[in-house]
């Protein structure tokens, strides 16, 4: 009879939860159309042609001349840029859903970047994201841009952004599913260099733990309960005490989904237009 309880528990622990069984039948859906897309990704993106900038204002013109309330940094319809950074392995087509939500409600510059699957290091990876977010302003005008990571290209803007002085060039940073705290499922994994920097108590992951003072771009990182990836899934949350931060649990998605989950996309919509909103009224009381 004492043996009972025992019992009880350990089959409640192999006993997999409705959620988990959904959250599994869905990331094996979204592992075979993202196989389908792949292909369609692998060629990285031609950028768009360069937008002209908008002329200076004629000597005499007022605050209510047409054309005037229009201001760089806010960019067309109110949205800055943004900039998609996919995964491990894994290449821009993954963003297809995510870049027709935001286009659909608006934003109408969105880009997506490809690194090498070659990449050996974050730090390599991060210095050809500067250049391409440089690229960015350049052509559309802009001073600074908004840039959405998966899984190891949230990792990969957070090291340009904290370690590389990019938090002049990116107002927001959403990740999703990105190992801050390192995972443990890195190990499990094999040992690419890039991998290895994923991993708990990584140097890439003691860099970013390390003092980040002054740091001006806002962090908003979405977790997942479900996130088989990130063991713990709390190691997605960003915890750091220089940075203004912001974490979002997403309860029932699982890793793959979470660029393509309806409500994440949401969700990142939200907090961009939340930025949006704290810009304005920044600049509003700055004027004042």
């Amino acid at each position: 009879m004492r043996t009972l309880p025992f019992i009880s528990i350990l089959a409640a622990l192999l006993r997999p939860s409705t959620a988990l069984v959904r959250s599994t039948v869905l990331e094996l859906a979204i592992l075979t159309g993202h196989l389908l897309l792949y292909p369609t990704g692998v060629v990285q993106e031609r950028p768009p042609p360069r937008r002209a900038l908008p002329a200076l204002p004629a000597a005499g013109d007022t605050p209510d001349t047409p054309g005037l309330h229009e201001s760089v940094e806010s960019g067309q319809a109110g949205h800055l840029p943004v900039l998609l950074l996919h995964g491990f392995i894994d290449n821009r087509s993954v963003f297809v859903l995510l870049r027709r939500s935001l286009r659909r409600h608006g934003w109408q510059q969105v880009e997506a970047l490809n690194y090498s699957l070659l990449t050996c290091d974050i730090r390599t990876a991060a210095r050809l994201l500067s250049r391409h977010i440089e690229d960015i302003c350049a052509r559309t005008g802009q001073r600074r841009v908004d840039v959405v990571g998966h899984s190891l290209g949230g990792l990969i803007a957070r090291y340009y952004v904290q370690r590389m002085g990019g938090d002049v060039r990116v107002r927001t940073l959403v990740t999703l599913g990105t190992p801050h705290a390192g995972t443990r499922a890195a190990s499990l994994l094999p040992a690419h260099p890039l991998v290895r920097q994923m991993r708990p108590g990584s140097d890439v992951v003691a860099e970013l733990a390390g003092p980040a003072p002054d740091c001006a771009t806002q962090f908003i990182g979405f977790w997942s309960d479900l996130d088989q990836l990130m063991v713990p899934v709390e190691c997605a949350r960003i915890d750091h005490p220089d940075l203004s931060a912001r974490n979002v649990r997403v309860t029932g998605v699982g890793h793959l989904a979470l660029p393509v989950h309806w409500e994440v996309a949401a969700g990142i919509r939200q907090a961009l237009t939340t930025e949006e909103a704290q810009d304005d009224a920044s600049g509003a009381a700055s004027v004042a």
